[in-house]
């Protein structure tokens, strides 16, 4: 192979020539992320329908000497599925493939590319659930969320995106295939590989099946709004449902200035008759209904301002809307600098009180607008009117929340954005031992070159 144009023959012999994609505005619609903030220019857009064309493709991108970018549903924020340029973009959305459930093990396979809706709705029919979730269900892919240990809002009862995956069937870089989807609970042969890949961005293999643990479908859910003087308030009614209540699923945080920015957007009645400085979002599911427990648990939290309780379905969703509109909203005011991050939990009132101090040092002019996950200490910190101050803000933020011996990346990885302040989270050491490990599975520089490190 010595043209570009026997590269996309040979792709268009493994794919169809339908699935590789050549024109420049079809192209185009893959090289910008989610965010508009990160472009690249990809070589061709291929998509793969099952492992065996994975292989195939990463072999002849290989042979050609062309690197792979690897893209599911391009909703990560740090640039790590945007093509570097020349790359083969490789999107995983035709890896689709959805097995029946096993109701027994409580378990599924499932292709990559399904995104979390789907696998949702697939699941549920079982009286079974997915222990992971967030807004962006409906776009994101399994195998991306996978591939960045995503979290999401039910991180507090079940874990991240690892803790969710029993097995993995995966191509390296060299085009050979690891197949591991008997969904053993309990096999200690070897080195753990299915967790080496879980958070890996796709730097060490292409994620293309998976072998998921799934949990409990709770029919019974009551959702609170809380309104709070301050993050101190959230986190302390927080240990206190907790400590109370199993069923706690999630508990999230947002502020005034990113409610009246999603009112704004989105022309959402307020939720109060008066506006508080903060507000917690908790949902509690089990098999019967809630709500008189978690409404006993607010009556003992003298930190509650203001509180309204919906156990239906709308009702639930309704509530949601003030958190899950968020992301939407931002993007609607302009292009943010967006940054995930994580700090102790007992540190999270002080970095939420200086994280606008510490922007505003370096970009005047910024709209910061801060939610997250208040159990896990996690921060999305969106800031607007900045994108011109983007390198100085992200400094200015990850040096502030390494000062707290937090993490520079929470849940959507590092990729291109962040990878320059990887040291502020992980030791000389284990950055050595990350590049020994990419240099050993593709030692080349094939999958997503640029990303992590």
């Amino acid at each position: 192979m010595t043209s570009t144009t026997s590269l996309e023959e040979r792709l268009a012999s493994i794919v169809g020539a339908a699935h590789v994609l050549v024109d420049r505005d079809v192209v185009a619609s893959y090289e910008t992320d989610w965010t508009g903030r990160f472009r690249g220019r990809a070589h061709c857009v291929v998509r793969p329908a099952d492992t065996n064309e994975v292989a195939d493709v990463v072999r002849a991108c290989g042979a050609a000497g062309v690197s792979i970018c690897v893209q599911g549903g391009n909703t990560g924020l740090v640039g790590a599925s945007v093509p570097v340029d020349g790359a083969v973009l490789l999107s995983t959305t035709r890896l689709t493939r959805l097995d029946p459930v096993d109701v027994v093990s409580a378990q599924v396979t499932v292709g990559g590319g399904v995104t979390l809706a789907a696998l949702q709705q697939h699941v549920r029919a079982s009286g079974l659930d997915v222990g992971v979730d967030f807004a962006a269900r409906e776009s994101c892919t399994v195998g991306g969320m996978v591939a960045t240990n995503a979290g999401g809002e039910r991180v507090l009862r079940y874990g991240t995106m690892r803790a969710q995956v029993l097995g993995v069937e995966a191509v390296l870089a060299d085009g050979s295939m690891v197949s591991r989807l008997a969904g053993l609970p309990k096999d200690n042969t070897g080195y753990d590989l299915v967790s080496l890949l879980a958070g890996s961005e796709g730097t060490l293999g292409i994620i293309a099946a998976l072998r998921l643990r799934l949990v409990p479908l709770q029919p019974g859910r009551s959702v609170a709004l809380i309104a709070l003087a301050d993050t101190a308030a959230a986190v302390s009614v927080v240990r206190r449902l907790r400590e109370r209540l199993p069923s706690l699923e999630a508990a999230e945080l947002f502020f005034a200035d990113g409610l009246a920015l999603v009112r704004e957007k989105t022309h959402l009645a307020p939720p109060f008759p008066t506006e508080r400085p903060a507000y917690l979002l908790v949902e509690c599911a089990q098999a019967t209904d809630p709500t008189d427990d978690l409404l006993a648990v607010l009556e003992d939290c003298p930190e509650v301002a203001d509180a309204t309780v919906a156990s239906d379905p709308r009702g639930r969703h309704a509530l949601w809307a003030y958190r899950e509109s968020h992301t939407e909203s931002i993007n609607a005011a302009g292009v943010p600098v967006k940054l995930d991050v994580s700090v102790p939990l007992p540190a999270l009132a002080d970095a939420v009180a200086a994280l606008p101090k510490a922007i505003a040092a370096v970009a005047p002019k910024a709209r910061p607008i801060l939610f997250g996950h208040v159990n896990e200490g996690n921060l999305h910190v969106n800031v607007l009117d900045a994108v011109d101050r983007a390198e100085d803000v992200s400094a200015a933020v990850l040096r502030l929340v390494a000062s707290y011996d937090g993490s520079i990346s929470a849940e959507h990885g590092v990729g291109r954005a962040k990878r320059e302040w990887l040291h502020l989270s992980r030791s000389p050491a284990e950055i050595a031992v990350m590049r020994t490990i990419k240099n050993a599975l593709d030692p080349a520089g094939l999958l997503n070159p640029g990303v992590l490190l």
